[in-house]
């Protein structure tokens, strides 16, 4: 038995540990120079993060962030197969190991996962910070289109693929989907983000795999190319830290992202996924869908009855119209 389930508390209550006796300045200084740097557009050879300092800086800034952004893509695929429990897990390019935090709390520990990353200094800080929470085998990798990944349930790429080339990146989600089961990848909410997600998504449909989220089926997106792009939202609470860095004083932020969930295995996609932040007016909710006939906008008044209520609770992100 851990002794703690992995969840979005002990991830920030081990990151705090993490930095106590590190001067506050110091990180914030760590994080400014890595910002610029690490996962940037220019792809590198050589580890960005370098040494503890720089890894546990960095470890509390985006660990959070990338915990939620991943947890969301996983329960939108426990959703589509609920049944299904992944008993091996590869995390690549998974550094500190925030996606593998988001495996072991999305079931309950039960795969058995393998982190692979070329920063050495993130891989033994990731150890530590998992140790008596989950079990993983920490292995240093270099991350491109040569890697050849362990045959796994689940592999999960996140964050990465903007460190690559677009041939690295075609081969790398090739070979993601010549070893799993099921593949998660995840991106930043943005326009480049997404047009990465959709090279991915349709590499995976092309090796036979099915979308089980956010999509609502497997062809082709609706959304016309260069007019928006396909993107949610998940709240972080934010440290110290990150008020110290981005200077502000909320006590949350929204990490944008980009995703797909796909598998070999049969799954039951959501029957429509709301892709804009519900539209909360007098005695209506408007909902911007995407759905099996494309992009839609539902009107939901009172005269719905339950609807109406199911409506004003739902968020970005979300399924809808399974129950309805």
């Amino acid at each position: 038995m851990n002794a703690s389930l992995p969840s979005a508390d002990t991830l920030r209550a081990a990151l705090a540990a993490l930095l106590d006796g590190l001067p506050p300045r110091q990180a914030a200084q760590a994080v400014e120079r890595l910002i610029a740097n690490y996962r940037g557009a220019t792809p590198t050879d050589a580890p960005v993060l370098r040494d503890r300092s720089d890894v546990a800086a960095y470890a509390a800034y985006r660990m959070p962030a990338t915990f939620e952004a991943v947890r969301s893509a996983l329960y939108a695929l426990a959703d589509a197969a609920p049944d299904w429990v992944p008993a091996t897990h590869t995390d690549v390019g998974g550094g500190t190991g925030a996606a593998s935090w988001a495996v072991a709390e999305a079931w309950e520990g039960a795969a058995r996962t393998t982190v692979l990353d070329w920063a050495e200094p993130a891989l033994e800080l990731g150890e530590e910070l998992a140790r008596g929470v989950f079990e993983a085998d920490w292995r240093r990798e270099r991350i491109g289109g040569a890697l050849r990944l362990p045959d796994s349930d689940l592999v999960t790429v996140s964050y990465v693929l903007n460190e690559l080339t677009e041939a690295a990146r075609t081969a790398l989600v090739t070979e993601a989907a010549r070893a799993a089961q099921a593949v998660v990848i995840v991106e930043p909410g943005t326009p480049d983000g997404y047009e990465r997600i959709i090279a991915a998504r349709t590499l995976l449909v092309e090796q036979g795999f099915t979308v089980a989220a956010p999509c609502p089926h497997s062809g082709a997106c609706p959304i016309v190319p260069g007019t928006d792009w396909c993107h949610f939202a998940a709240r972080v609470s934010r440290s110290s830290l990150h008020r110290q860095v981005k200077g502000g004083s909320l006590p949350y932020e929204d990490e944008k992202y980009s995703y797909v969930a796909a598998t070999r295995f049969p799954v039951t996609p959501a029957t429509a996924r709301i892709i804009r932040k519900p539209q909360i007016r007098k005695g209506q909710v408007l909902l911007d869908l995407c759905g099996p006939d494309g992009l839609t906008r539902d009107t939901v008044t009172k005269r719905h009855g339950p609807l109406y209520k199911q409506a004003r609770d739902a968020e970005w992100g979300d399924a809808w119209g399974d129950e309805s």
